[in-house]
């Protein structure tokens, strides 16, 4: 999907003056034209978090120091076009108490996303239908879907669902990385509870189906994922997950899996966060010294802004002294790469994770998403499998979802 139908002819005049004896110095790269026309889209900001800290400015340009990845200026500067803001809910009690905590919760995080998009409206734009995207970017805003990471919220009275529909979301992801009463988590220490889905998680599945809301299977444990390709008549996403092909880590995909996954319509967004990409070691050490910061300067987000310089170098200190490994771009293109071999580049897709964890050396934050279209270039990606790659696949899930609604 393009901004812009001239797409190949700016390409090749770019081309041209790339191979001029002296080129202008204001001349873009032919991958950079390419990317900046293309809808890009990210499946998976936890922006939303930030959003909710007071003081935060979307139209500001911040620093991943401060625990921020996303925000207005560096969306531009990294040709990103709109993506999905996640309302997450970490997993809490459960019982009527914690349900109502975790509805409550959602609510106001959802408040703080549309208090955003209403002081922002010359910048950005809710969108409910995967159309959204193409006419939001053509009127020069960026868009915003909304998901829900950890369907807790809804737990307690699944007619709350329509609610969260009715204030724009269009995914849903049934659990986090603990079991809840929807369905068994990939990473929940205690084990599998339901042996995937609970039978409210397959009430919710239906309904979801009826709402014309995308089900989000990241998070979710493998037999879970099973029954919910099964049941689903609508095609699964998962909007951030890896390959246990190339890292064999419970939050990631087998090759079965992957395969059922594309042959339902399905797209798996792929996942740059480093825990789940190459082994991370436990430093004790390295532990002890950043629960004691977290003691000093409390939540990363919440730190005063006089006070961040001096938590910043607190932060150095402790990365230096205890370093951890750290992926990098190429290990994210080796799962793009693979998942494009198993599912097929219909089925493919990306997100940093960002905001909410994720980020490799040299895709740290939005301003890197040229960085790896010029690497996909490199790889063997045409225009068209860019076109699918950088939003086309997920917005296809997002309308086939619609499509097959049975709600009026």
């Amino acid at each position: 999907m393009f901004k812009f139908a001239s797409t190949l002819a700016v390409l090749m005049a770019s081309a041209s003056l790339a191979f001029a004896a002296t080129p202008p110095a204001a001349a873009k790269p032919p991958h950079r034209i390419l990317h900046e026309n293309l809808i890009v889209l990210d499946t998976h900001f936890d922006t939303p978090a930030n959003l909710a800290v007071d003081g935060f400015d979307i139209t500001a340009r911040h620093a991943p120091e401060d625990g921020s990845q996303v925000d207005y200026p560096r969306m531009v500067e990294g040709g990103v076009d709109g993506g999905v803001f996640v309302i997450f809910t970490a997993q809490g009690a459960r019982g009527a108490a914690g349900n109502a905590e975790a509805r409550d919760h959602a609510l106001r995080r959802a408040v703080v996303i549309h208090r955003m998009l209403a002081k922002h409206d010359d910048l950005f734009a809710l969108a409910t239908r995967a159309e959204d995207a193409e006419a939001i970017s053509k009127a020069g805003k960026r868009f915003v879907y909304i998901s829900l990471e950890n369907s807790s919220p809804v737990a307690g009275d699944l007619t709350l669902m329509k609610t969260f529909y009715d204030l724009g979301v269009r995914m849903m992801g049934p659990v986090h990385t603990l079991n809840n009463d929807l369905a068994d988590s990939s990473t929940d220490p205690k084990g599998a509870e339901w042996g995937g889905l609970s039978p409210l998680g397959r009430q919710f599945v239906a309904e979801a189906n009826r709402l014309g809301v995308a089900i989000d299977a990241s998070h979710s444990s493998d037999a879970a994922l099973d029954q919910m390709i099964a049941l689903s008549k609508a095609p699964i996403i998962l909007s951030h997950t890896g390959l246990k092909a190339i890292y064999d880590h419970p939050r990631n995909i087998d090759d079965d899996r992957l395969r059922a996954l594309a042959a339902k319509g399905g797209v798996i967004q792929i996942n740059a966060f480093s825990g789940y990409m190459i082994d991370t070691p436990r430093i004790p050490e390295r532990q002890a010294a950043l629960a004691e910061l977290a003691r000093t300067y409390g939540d990363v987000r919440q730190v005063p802004v006089e006070r961040r310089e001096a938590y910043r170098a607190a932060r150095r200190e402790i990365d230096a002294k205890w370093p951890l490994p750290r992926a990098n771009m190429d290990d994210l293109v080796k799962h793009i790469l693979h998942a494009a071999k198993v599912a097929g580049k219909d089925h493919i897709g990306i997100s940093g994770d960002f905001d909410g964890g994720g980020g490799v050396t040299g895709f740290e934050d939005v301003t890197d998403f040229p960085a790896l279209t010029e690497r996909l270039i490199a790889e063997g990606f045409s225009e068209e499998d860019l076109v699918k790659f950088w939003g086309g696949n997920a917005l296809r899930v997002l309308k086939e979802a619609d499509r097959l609604k049975d709600a009026p």
